[in-house]
Parts: C-alpha cells; structure tokens; sequence
C-alpha cells in the first residue's frame, strides 16, 4: 500500500478514537479497556499501525461491533477512498 494511503488511514483512525472517546482521557479510556494510553496517544496523532486486537478492544470500548466502528472510520475517510491501486 502506498505510504500516502497509509497515513490517510492511520489518520482517519486517530480522528475517529478522539471523536468517540469525547471528554473521557486517554488514561481513563485505556485504563479501563487494558489498553495503553501511550498506544491510544500514537493512534490519535495517527503515528501508529494499530494491531487487530487493538482495534477490536477499541470498538469494544465504545459498545460497538467492529464492523460498527468502521463504519465510523469511514466517516473520516475521502469519499470513495480506496487502498486499491486504480
């Protein structure tokens, strides 16, 4: 995948966790779901390639289904973005 596409998606991560996360910190949050807040710092500012079972405890963090919370990624997405070479 092209690094450029990359960033788009790490970006697009770290938007969506700070969008739901709200006005919970990222100590509480990752306190409270075993996840480090120095990975959640990192996801934020969209400097990290999340690991699967991140993303999983993440989407549980916020009571969604992982297919749930891609949708919400895909809300920080550019309209009809795609990791496929055209």
């Amino acid at each position: 995948m092209q690094d450029i596409k990359k960033k788009i998606i790490y970006s697009a991560i770290g938007k969506t966790v700070k969008r739901l996360r709200g006005a919970k910190s990222q100590f509480m949050l990752g306190a409270e779901y075993d996840i480090p807040s120095s990975v959640l710092s990192d996801l934020e500012r969209g400097v990290k390639d999340p690991q699967l079972t991140t993303l999983f405890k993440i989407a549980g963090a916020f009571d969604l289904s992982i297919s749930e919370f891609m949708k919400e990624l895909e809300k920080e997405l550019p309209e009809n973005f795609t990791v496929n070479d055209e």
